[in-house]
């Protein structure tokens, strides 16, 4: 059987939560840092997709927060 490569969030690999950055979670501020993004570009993206979805987004934005790490 083979094993799969594990990757560590340090070395350019996956989402880690910010929390030291973040406000709420640290969601934003790790998805920021993840995809090279300003941090508050990110936050209005949140905040308009929760206006415009009907608390979707804020529903995605939770589960994001207690999945990830």
């Amino acid at each position: 059987m083979s094993r799969l490569p594990v990757r560590s969030a340090g070395a350019g690999g996956g989402f880690r939560l910010n929390r030291r950055d973040g406000k709420v979670m640290g969601v934003s501020a790790g998805i920021a840092d993840w995809s090279g993004m300003p941090v508050g570009f990110v936050r209005i993206a949140f905040v308009l997709g929760a206006l415009f979805s009907l608390g979707t987004a804020a529903l995605i934005y939770l589960a994001i927060g207690l999945i990830a790490d």
